[in-house]
């Protein structure tokens, strides 16, 4: 799962002009749900949305102190599959993307394990699958991009192992899918 998360003074989403959701000061978090995703990483991204330290010290005025439970902040949070389109040639491929309806599901629990780590009456979000108009003032502006898994780093070592054609060579896969299953390198 990928999030993109602002620090707000105010967000709010419309859905064919009304306004179905708003807060004033927390967090405006996109959140990206991958094809791959599982339970676990609904759990990391929610721990670490929640422990991101985003908000000054309102006694001492030092930057990067509270976290938004610590300033009782709400959350709002709209789903963005777009955060895994791949763009080589300028349109969009959005296969790394969970599918629709198991996307559907995934946001959902994300909401409610949100929720119970928190405070269920300070997480609103927008309506999945719609066309929304979300507004914001961004505070800073404060914006931070936060991953479930480190396992996307592993990723990254296949990305630069390429072919001249592109693609990732079967050897480097292979590799990266043994060392996730064993958990040593070989």
């Amino acid at each position: 799962m990928k999030a993109i998360v602002q620090r707000v003074a105010k967000a709010s989403v419309s859905v064919d002009n009304v306004v179905i959701s708003q807060i004033s000061r927390g967090f405006m978090v996109l959140i990206g749900v991958g094809r791959d995703d599982t339970q676990s990483d609904i759990e990391s991204l929610a721990k670490k949305i929640l422990a991101l330290r985003a908000f000054p010290d309102p006694n001492s005025g030092a930057q990067w102190k509270k976290t938004v439970k610590d300033v009782e902040g709400a959350i709002l949070c709209v789903s963005q599959f777009t955060l895994f389109a791949k763009t080589p040639r300028g349109r969009p491929d959005f296969h790394g993307a969970m599918p629709t309806e198991r996307g559907r599901e995934m946001y959902a629990a994300f909401l409610k394990r949100l929720g119970e780590l928190y405070q269920p009456q300070r997480i609103k979000d927008g309506q999945f699958g719609a066309m929304m108009d979300v507004s914001l003032t961004n505070e800073g502006p404060v914006t931070f991009t936060i991953e479930s898994q480190e396992k996307r780093e592993a990723g990254i070592a296949a990305d630069e192992s390429r072919s001249a054609n592109g693609q990732v060579t079967a050897p480097v896969v292979e590799s990266l899918r043994g060392e996730q299953q064993s958990g040593t390198e070989e």
